[in-house]
Order: structure tokens, then sequence, then C-alpha cells
């Protein structure tokens, strides 16, 4: 179990959600254009998108190897930012979905001239913004009011030090692995040619 800052990842859970308010506000602005030029207008949305999927998995991967997972809730909210991270990605796919399917004209005779389809991507995109940044706001706020509260902090502190505790106990118990015979020699047969 690794020791993390547990300030500082409430801080940077607590700045994921007004990003995702922020990318959703622009997704929303496209789609209600044309999108006469997708790669132009969608493209650095779908980066940004995609940036902060990689920063929020890395950061749930952080906290799940800390002491937050052995925390009250912790494993809790850890499923809750796992599928908050998917969500995110999703979006980030989605996005490039809506370039697809606006620029797919310029490959296919038969398809839609109009923006609908790229409009209904992005529309799906905005909700998986939306719903991953109200996970994101409460996971940020339930963590900063455990970290505020002496009583919920003692108590965690009592719940790392038996996950910690444990910890040798499960290592010891493990049956250990036999090791693997020594490679025989074969003997190498020549090859004619």
């Amino acid at each position: 179990m690794q020791i993390a800052d547990l300030a500082e990842h409430t801080r940077l859970l607590g700045e994921v959600a007004p990003a995702l308010n922020d990318l959703h506000a622009e997704v929303e602005q496209v789609r209600k254009g044309e999108i006469a030029k997708p790669v132009r207008e969608i493209a650095p949305i779908s980066l940004r998108v995609q940036e902060l999927a990689m920063q929020c998995t890395r950061q749930f991967h952080d906290l799940s190897v800390s002491q937050y997972a052995a925390m009250k809730g912790g494993d809790e909210n850890l499923a809750h930012l796992a599928s908050a991270c998917s969500q995110i990605s999703l979006a980030a796919t989605l996005c490039n979905l809506a370039i697809h399917l606006r620029t797919e004209i310029l490959l296919y005779e038969d398809a839609d001239p109009t923006p609908a389809a790229s409009r209904d991507q992005l529309r799906r995109a905005g909700d998986e913004m939306k719903r991953a940044a109200t996970t994101y706001r409460a996971v940020a706020q339930q963590l900063s009011r455990r970290l505020a509260s002496a009583a919920a902090r003692s108590e965690d502190q009592q719940l790392i030090a038996h996950a910690l505790a444990d910890v040798p106990e499960r290592a010891s118990a493990a049956p250990r692995p036999t090791p693997l015979p020594a490679p025989v020699a074969q003997p190498t047969a020549h090859i004619r040619r």
C-alpha cells in the first residue's frame, strides 16, 4: 500500500467536474452549429477529453493502490471513479465518432449529408461528461468531508492500520510458488541444406 497525499488528491478530484463542464459547454456549442469543419471543430475537444481521461485513470490507479482503498467507503468510491473514467473515455470516443460521421460523406455516396448523426454522438458525449462530472463532484466532496472530520480521520486511520497489518499476514499465509525445474538441454539436430 502506498501512502498518498489525500489532500492533493481531493484537490485534483475537485478539478475534474469543472473541466468536464467546460468541455461539455464546448461540445454543446459545436453541436448547435452546422459542424462544417468537423476535424477543426471537434478534434481539439476530443483530444482534451482523452487527456483528461488519461489523467483520471492515472489518479484512479494511484488512489486504488493507496490508503484510500482501506478508508471507509474507499472501495465503493473507487468503483464509482472507475465508472466515471470509462464515461470520460467513452465521451472522447463519441467525439471521434462524431468527426467520422460528419466526414464519411467524403468516402461514401450514400452518407448522410446533414450533421444529424454527429449531433447525436456529441449529445451522447455530453451526457457521459455530465454523469462523470456528477460522480467526481460527489467523490471529491465526500473525501473532503472525511479529511475535515477528526472522527472520520481517526476511523480511517484505524482501518488503514488494520489493512497494513493484514498485508504481512496474507503474504506469509500465501503458498510459495513451486520453483520450476531447470531446463533440460535438448540435443540439437543438424539441419541439412
